[in-house]
């Protein structure tokens, strides 16, 4: 664990940022500079709780495909995205996690600035060497479901 990540967590940090001017495109920033996957799209965090995370995706040319739709990669690179904010803002620094398993279903065509959220529900037990599962929707402006994701995360206890 990096000293950053000892220091504060990821919902501390929101908490600091998201309500000064600028401050959610500066957390958006420092969370890609954490997890750099993350800055092959043109996201934004919108909102981060413990449970529950959503950003928005701007539709530019670099994530276009032939069509003039958004790239099915660049709606996966979105949900691992958001799934990754729900998991650090949810799981207790005593546990770690990584993705073990994805399935996505492509619902309608993705144009214009497209919205997502994760949602990761846990009873407040944590299994040591288990999965749960993160649940992620992408809707576009207009509210219509375009795509949606599960993401398995594999979850373990900390050695100390």
């Amino acid at each position: 664990m990096s000293r950053l990540q000892e220091r504060i967590s990821v919902t501390a940090l929101w908490a600091r940022l998201a309500p000064l001017p600028g401050g959610r495109a500066l957390f958006t920033r420092a969370f890609q500079l954490a997890a750099p996957y993350s800055g092959t799209i043109p996201v934004r965090v919108t909102d981060l709780a413990p449970g529950r995370a959503t950003a928005d995706m701007r539709d530019t040319r670099a994530v276009r495909n032939h069509i003039g739709t958004v790239h099915a990669i660049a709606l996966c690179n979105l949900a691992e995205t958001v799934m990754g904010l729900v998991a650090e803002a949810t799981i207790p620094k005593t546990h770690r996690w990584i993705p073990k398993a994805m399935q996505v279903e492509y619902r309608a065509r993705a144009r214009g600035t497209l919205s997502a959220e994760a949602r990761l529900a846990t009873d407040g037990t944590l299994p040591d060497g288990g999965a749960l599962a993160v649940a992620i929707d992408v809707h576009d402006r207009g509210g219509a479901l375009v795509f949606r994701a599960n993401i398995d995360i594999w979850v373990t206890r900390r050695s100390s």
